[in-house]
């Protein structure tokens, strides 16, 4: 197959665009509440100990996180190769992040992991196909 052949991959290529979008945008949707809501202060109680933070810059992370997932999902529509490229180190960074949280949330992490890795095979195998596609 040459570089310039589309498949049915530029699809999940494309798919891969659309799941970043809504990952970024539902990560803005949680910065603002979390910058915005009054009182945000999240709490954990451990053996002998309580653990009390605000939750205003995490909320600051998740905007700057889901507006640069967002920017890399609409980027990858022109078939950029630094998007790409972007796109698979945020889909990583993304994973690792829901390893973490597996305890917490299992399903959900597993259903994040899972797209993550969809997104980065996609983009690594049949990236190419993107740039075919817009030409």
């Amino acid at each position: 197959m040459s570089d310039t052949q589309v498949t049915g991959w530029v699809g999940w290529g494309w798919f891969a665009g659309i799941v970043l979008i809504i990952a970024g945008a539902i990560d803005l949707f949680y910065g603002f509440i979390a910058v915005f809501m009054p009182n945000s202060s999240y709490f954990v109680v451990t053996e002998g100990q309580l653990v009390l933070f605000d939750v205003s810059s995490w909320g600051w992370w998740h905007i700057v996180f889901g507006a640069v997932l967002i920017l890399a999902g609409l980027a990858l529509f022109t078939g950029a190769t630094w998007a790409r490229v972007l796109a698979i180190i945020l889909a990583a960074i993304n994973g690792i992040g829901h390893l973490a949280l597996i305890p917490v949330q299992p399903w959900w992490s597993l259903i994040v992991l899972a797209l993550d890795v969809l997104v980065i095979y996609a983009l690594t195998v049949h990236g190419r196909e993107l740039k075919a596609a817009r030409a």
